[in-house]
């Protein structure tokens, strides 16, 4: 069974490369877009005087 998969990888190595490249760069780009929209999400300080 362990020859069968290594077999696999090794005729697909190019392929499967591709596709974790394309996972990581989705995974990438989705926690860069969350962390943005998060820190978006803050509400601002607001500094309140009073005037005599």
């Amino acid at each position: 069974m362990l020859a069968k998969i290594g077999r696999f990888v090794k005729a697909n190595e190019s392929e499967i490369a591709l596709v974790v490249a394309v996972a990581l760069v989705s995974l990438l780009s989705f926690s860069i877009g969350y962390i943005t929209a998060k820190k978006e999400m803050k509400q601002p300080i607001e500094i309140i005087t009073k005037n005599n």
